[in-house]
């Protein structure tokens, strides 16, 4: 082959090293020990599986070679159908290695539950015994995080931050459709649910700025629903906290219902007063004036049901029309004909040969926004923005 043609096939490897270049990361070298244990399990279990893969490639590239038709010295034996000993090497060596896996599988699911406190800060220090966990409640917004520090009475937009070896509880829900909250170099991704509450144990080990976001998609804004966030020393994390006083707003009922809108490339806010009881209000679905709870509803339920008032209890608790109300809000969803959902328009393209829906289904507020549970605006604040703050 000439000399110029093989330089150049060998500059047209070279973009795939820049490419691989490029690549993050950030699961294979976390920063938290949780991370780091799900990091361990990945190698692990991929060694596992590389001792029968690796063996099987080989011998079939080597079967393929030693037994080709040219190789006259290969032994010919058509009659051979069995050996005890292969068989014995074929079956044993998947089977230890399932067994591995298994065990493997069955202690980390339980160790790695993120339902359950942590009991070391990484391999070679236990959580001390006067160590307090630090408790960040989260909710998945449209289309932005949301975060409250309940024990030092503040809240944030897009912007966390926890002190380094210190443990950290999250209790996560979401305010209409389904999220999924990760931080690689935390810990694994947990999803946040309306009306539902999960909850993530995890500890942060080195210092440093780390990326978070939504790993599951929920609309229109979904790509830029991402945060910082921060693993400070303990005088770091409290010059945070002292900012987020100083810079911040009151976050009450009322400005809740007007951030929790869907926008998009929220910036990061700062409140450092929060309304007593909001998160609770927030996870049971009645923050909005005259919606019943779902505690309450439970309660009810548990009593053995109401009587007659049941039938306005149900008003009360119908959450699947939010937004329904505000003109030109972004959807979660958009249909790909571009026609509103329920729209007596018919839309281009679909044959047109079915009548479009005129009454909707019981209970079900005609609307372009979300299916999943939220709240009606019905206040006189209904179109107004989300207070505006400092850009950080």
């Amino acid at each position: 082959m000439p000399e110029p043609l093989k330089f150049s096939r060998r500059l047209a490897v070279l973009p795939l090293f820049l490419l691989m270049a490029g690549c993050d990361m950030v699961v294979m070298s976390p920063s938290g020990d949780i991370a780091a244990q799900q990091r361990d399990l990945i190698v692990i279990s991929t060694i596992l599986m590389l001792l029968i893969i690796v063996p099987v490639v080989f011998l079939t590239l080597f079967f393929a070679w030693r037994y080709r038709r040219s190789n006259t010295s290969a032994t010919y034996d058509p009659e051979w159908h069995h050996s005890t000993a292969l068989e014995v090497v074929i079956w044993s060596a998947p089977l230890a290695i399932i067994i591995a896996l298994g065990a493997i599988t069955w202690i980390s699911t339980h160790k790695l539950d993120p339902y359950r406190p942590l009991d070391r800060l990484d391999a070679e220090r236990a959580i001390p015994a006067d160590a307090k966990p630090l408790t960040v409640e989260v909710v998945a917004l449209d289309w932005k995080w949301l975060f409250f520090y309940p024990e030092l009475g503040v809240a944030t937009v897009n912007e966390l931050a926890a002190p380094v070896d210190v443990p950290i509880h999250f209790k996560i829900t979401a305010s209409s459709v389904m999220n999924s909250f990760y931080i690689p170099a935390l810990a694994g991704q947990i999803y946040a649910m309306p009306g539902m509450e999960t909850k993530l144990h995890a500890v942060i080990n080195k210092q440093g700025e780390y990326e978070g976001f939504s790993a599951n998609y929920s609309g229109d804004g979904f790509s830029h629903m991402r945060f910082k966030f921060h693993g400070l020393d303990r005088q770091g994390f409290e010059e945070w906290v002292s900012r987020v006083k100083t810079q911040g707003t009151a976050l009450n009922r009322d400005t809740y219902l007007k951030l929790e809108k869907p926008s998009q490339r929220e910036p990061v806010r700062y409140f450092a007063r929060v309304e007593d009881g909001l998160y609770t209000a927030i996870l049971n679905l009645c923050v909005t004036p005259g919606k019943m709870c779902m505690q309450q509803m439970m309660h009810i339920d548990m009593m053995g049901g109401a009587g007659k008032e049941s039938a306005g209890n149900r008003e009360k608790l119908e959450y699947d029309n939010r937004h329904s109300l505000a003109e030109g809000a972004p959807a979660a969803t958009q249909p790909a004909t571009g026609t509103p959902a329920r729209s007596q328009q018919e839309p281009q393209g679909t044959g047109g040969g079915e009548q479009p829906m005129q009454h909707p289904m019981p209970g079900m507020g005609a609307h372009q926004g979300h299916s999943m549970p939220g709240m009606n605006h019905e206040s006189d604040h209904e179109n107004d923005p989300a207070p505006a703050q400092l850009n950080h």
